[in-house]
């Protein structure tokens, strides 16, 4: 998307670290620009310019016209950068020359709107799987986002890449078939699995015997009457 916005560059003579590092004191950042037949050029430009360009809505999308001191001033878009992580400061960029009659390939955010009937209705989840999709337009043609009504989705819905409205100019890359969003049902808590036909089920344990401690106590002995004796012949 070309926007109204001039960013100004002054050519580098010379590469490497200590050139670098010479920049950055200046409150520069290193970069190269290239393409659209052109040769390759060392530039040094304002970062912060280029940082408010890439937390712009139309972000590394953004075309704007790069003047070079003493050079040329051309249609521009960031393709590349590199930053410091601990001082969030951009040590490097990568901008190519963009020709404005010729179509090219950028991705472009996907924002999803609308609650699906799925969720809704359904008790399901929204997955979003896709937040861009790759599209091949002229460049001032390039939308700043795609929007995608999920509210008639049902549990099982989903929305592909090739239900997203494009203009007549433009051509979907990405696959046709990428899924960008999806109702799916939520996962039920697993109750246990009931016993296979056939298996007997194992006996509750039998609790062991108490034996008492002690003695039993014995029956008394019947004391044998005594044996009569015989009869003397």
């Amino acid at each position: 998307m070309s926007q109204e916005i001039t960013i100004k560059a002054e050519p580098r003579g010379t590469r490497g670290k200590n050139e670098a590092r010479r920049l950055r004191v200046k409150g520069l950042a290193p970069g190269i620009l290239y393409g659209a037949h052109g040769p390759a050029v060392a530039v040094a430009v304002n970062p912060r310019e280029l940082t408010k360009i890439l937390h712009s809505s139309t972000g590394h999308n953004t075309i704007f016209t790069l003047s070079v001191q003493g050079g040329e001033a051309t249609p521009a878009m960031i393709v590349d950068w590199q930053s410091d992580p601990v001082r969030d400061v951009m040590l490097h960029v990568d901008l190519k020359r963009i020709d404005l009659s010729k179509r090219i390939q950028v991705k472009v955010p996907v924002r999803v709107t609308g609650e699906p009937k799925g969720v809704k209705l359904q008790g399901g989840l929204l997955e979003v799987i896709t937040r861009e999709v790759e599209i091949e337009c002229l460049p001032n043609e390039i939308p700043e986002y795609f929007t995608v009504d999920v509210t008639e989705l049902m549990i099982g819905g989903n929305v592909r890449a090739s239900d997203i409205a494009l203009s007549e100019s433009m051509k979907l890359v990405s696959a046709a078939d990428q899924v960008i969003a999806h109702v799916v049902a939520m996962k039920a808590e697993e109750e246990p699995a009931p016993a296979a036909e056939g298996v007997v089920e194992a006996a509750a344990p039998v609790e062991p015997e108490v034996i008492k401690k002690g003695k039993k106590e014995e029956e008394p002995e019947v004391a044998a009457e005594p044996e009569k004796g015989k009869k003397k012949g």
